[in-house]
């Protein structure tokens, strides 16, 4: 299994992965906003071992800060799950602490400390930032396989990444989390990471980024442009120099949503994403495991602006392929509801080289 190290964009915030028999991270921070009626909680000292605490329910609330920061700390042990009986207690201790946090937090039967929300925010990106095994079409001598064809990857690590990963989704969707202290741990460093997770190869992991990163856009409005660029150039490079990413279809899916709600008359740099990225995503070989998404992508934005119906007509006739049916069959799809969208005045603009692609089309002998 891969060694981890997760650096912290903040000079004081340095976390170091540790197998079971490590020190998990210290940090000496004390916070700021508290709660007069509860006991400052420091950070207590590192844990050498992984052993099972009290439950919060049965504490009294003076010292549940404080032994939900231990817990935290059991949180941030990292096991070796290609072994499935190599500290099988320690991880069961450590799986069924994440599950108490989880309740914890959707309960919302006690408001967590500044202090204490950093470290949860530390011990989540401990467990989920890491560096992601090669592909399956990597360091094999062959050329990618067909995406389509291939079994999807399932991490034997999942068993607990699902449960931190469903923590911090509670925390961001809390009404108790605090936009304006959240923002200082959830910052643009931990997003980069986020995104860069959507390259997993197993679907459940990228389910849950997409929801994740939803919630994060819909919460912190002043993440939003940052966000968007940042996606803007993942899908840079995924058309013009990789042409492999496991997640576009699950970043479109967010960005169809976005879209979505974009205002009316729509921005300029809305229209540019459209038409350097959007467009251009037409381009790679595996568009059909994310045609369905960018379709529904790009129909949004002819239905907003019925103005834009020919760039993306044009756009399409400019990326359609020439040796390849099944990829023309997509596109003719999406051209159909794109003509459907389509006023008179835009369709006469790009009428005539639409319809000597059509007829090139009506020559072919594919049966579709």
């Amino acid at each position: 299994m891969f060694k981890k190290i997760i650096k912290g964009s903040r000079k004081h915030s340095k976390s170091d992965s540790t197998d079971a028999s490590s020190r998990p991270p210290r940090s000496g921070n004390t916070g700021s906003d508290l709660n007069p009626n509860l006991v400052v909680p420091m950070v207590p000292p590192p844990m050498s071992a992984v052993e099972p605490l009290p439950l919060l329910r049965d504490t009294p609330v003076s010292e549940r800060q404080n032994l939900f920061m231990r817990k935290l700390q059991i949180c941030c042990f990292l096991f070796d799950f290609t072994d499935v009986l190599k500290s099988a207690r320690e991880k069961e201790i450590k799986r069924q602490t994440l599950l108490e946090l989880v309740d914890y937090i959707q309960s919302g039967s006690g408001k967590i400390t500044e202090i204490c929300q950093e470290e949860m925010i530390k011990m989540v990106g401990i467990n989920i930032f890491r560096s992601l095994p090669p592909a399956s079409h990597e360091n094999t001598g062959q050329g990618a396989s067909d995406p389509e064809e291939e079994e999807p990857y399932l991490d034997p690590t999942w068993p607990h990444l699902q449960i931190v990963y469903e923590l911090l989704l509670r925390y961001v969707v809390s009404s108790d989390t605090d936009t304006k202290v959240a923002k200082k741990y959830i910052d643009h460093s931990f997003i980069l990471k986020l995104l860069d997770l959507f390259d997993s190869e197993d679907p459940r992991e990228r389910e849950f980024l997409k929801t994740i990163l939803h919630r994060i856009y819909g919460k912190f409005m002043v993440h939003r442009p940052f966000i968007r660029k940042a996606i803007n150039n993942i899908f840079y490079r995924f058309i013009y120099e990789t042409e492999r990413h496991s997640g576009t279809g699950e970043l479109l899916e967010i960005l169809g949503s976005i879209i979505n709600g974009f205002a009316l008359p729509m921005k300029e740099e809305h229209k540019l994403f459209l038409v350097r990225a959007l467009i251009p995503l037409h381009k790679p070989k595996p568009i059909a495991m994310y045609h369905q998404q960018l379709s529904y992508c790009i129909i949004q934005f002819v239905e907003k602006d019925y103005k834009l119906a020919d760039t993306v007509i044009r756009g399409l006739l400019k990326y359609w392929p020439l040796t390849n049916c099944q990829k023309e069959v997509l596109f003719l799809g999406e051209l159909e509801e794109v003509l459907e969208a389509t006023q008179s005045a835009e369709f006469q603009r790009c009428m005539v080289p639409l319809f000597r692609q059509i007829a090139r089309c009506l020559n072919s002998l594919h049966f579709q």
